[in-house]
C-alpha cells in the first residue's frame, strides 16, 4: 500500500540520504526545505526537487499561515499524510557573537526553532483528525565540522539541542499516533536512512515515545 509521505528539514547530506531512501519506498512523496540563512525568498527555496519522485512544497518555516498552507497543499496533493519526516540539521554558524548580525539570530530562531514547533503542532492535529500515523523526528548527535577553530557554532548547534528537547518533552504516550526520535553518532547517512525506514515499517507500538541510535554496531545486526 502507498503510504503518503512527508518529508521536511534542512537541505543537507542527511535530508538527501533520507530522500534517496523514500524514493524506494514509494512511488511519491512530498518535500518541504527550509530555507537557506541568506535566501530572502523563502518560498522559492523551498520548491528544490529531490529525487525523481519528490514533489516540493513551498515552506516558511517561521510563519503559522504558510505552515498551515503546506499542509494543507500536502493533503491535497496526496490525500492523506501518513508519515511525516523531520529531518533537523541545521547549518552550523562559526562566528564571534560580535560578527552575528540581529537579523540572523532571528531568522535562525524563526527557521531552525520555531519553525519545528509550528510543523509538529499542525501533523498532530493532522493525525489526530486521521486516527493515526508516524512522526519521525530525526537529529545527528552532532553537526558537520567547519569554520574557524576560534568561533564557536552559536546557532547550529543551540537550534538542534533545542529540536532534541522539543523532542523529549512531546508526550506520545497521549496520542493516537506514534512519535519516533532518531539519532547517529556516525557519518553513514544512506545506512542511517534505511535503519530508519526499518523502524518505521517495523509499525511496533513499543517504540513510540522513544529515542532510536543508529551506531557503529547497529550496522551489524
Amino acid at each position: 500500500m502507498s503510504r503518503g509521505i512527508l518529508l521536511a528539514g534542512n537541505e543537507s547530506t542527511l535530508f538527501s540520504s533520507v530522500a534517496a531512501e523514500t524514493e524506494k519506498k514509494n512511488e511519491h512523496y512530498l518535500t518541504a526545505v527550509i530555507p537557506a540563512l541568506n535566501t530572502k525568498d523563502s518560498a522559492e527555496k523551498g520548491t528544490e526537487v529531490f529525487g525523481n519522485k519528490g514533489i516540493p512544497l513551498a515552506w516558511n518555516p517561521g510563519s503559522p499561515v504558510s505552515c498551515r498552507s503546506m499542509i494543507i497543499a500536502a493533503e491535497n496533493r496526496i490525500e492523506k499524510i501518513t508519515d511525516a519526516l523531520l529531518v533537523c540539521s541545521p547549518p552550523p554558524m562559526y562566528r564571534r557573537i560580535g560578527d552575528v548580525l540581529p537579523f540572523d539570530i532571528e531568522t535562525f530562531i524563526n527557521k531552525e526553532i520555531k519553525g519545528w514547533y509550528l510543523l509538529v503542532r499542525e501533523l498532530s492535529l493532522v493525525f489526530r483528525k486521521n486516527g493515526g500515523g508516524t512522526l519521525a523526528l530525526i537529529v545527528p548527535e552532532s553537526l558537520p565540522p567547519g569554520g574557524k577553530e576560534s568561533a564557536a557554532d552559536l546557532l547550529g548547534a543551540p537550534a538542534a539541542s533545542a529540536f532534541r528537547t522539543f523532542a523529549n518533552g512531546l508526550p506520545s504516550a497521549a496520542e493516537p499516533f506514534s512519535i519516533l526520535g532518531f539519532t547517529t553518532d556516525i557519518n553513514q547517512d544512506a545506512d542511517f536512512a534505511a535503519w530508519i525506514y526499518k523502524i518505521i515499517y517495523e509499525n511496533n507500538k513499543k517504540n513510540s515515545g522513544k529515542w532510536h541510535k543508529f551506531g557503529k554496531f547497529t550496522l551489524f545486526k
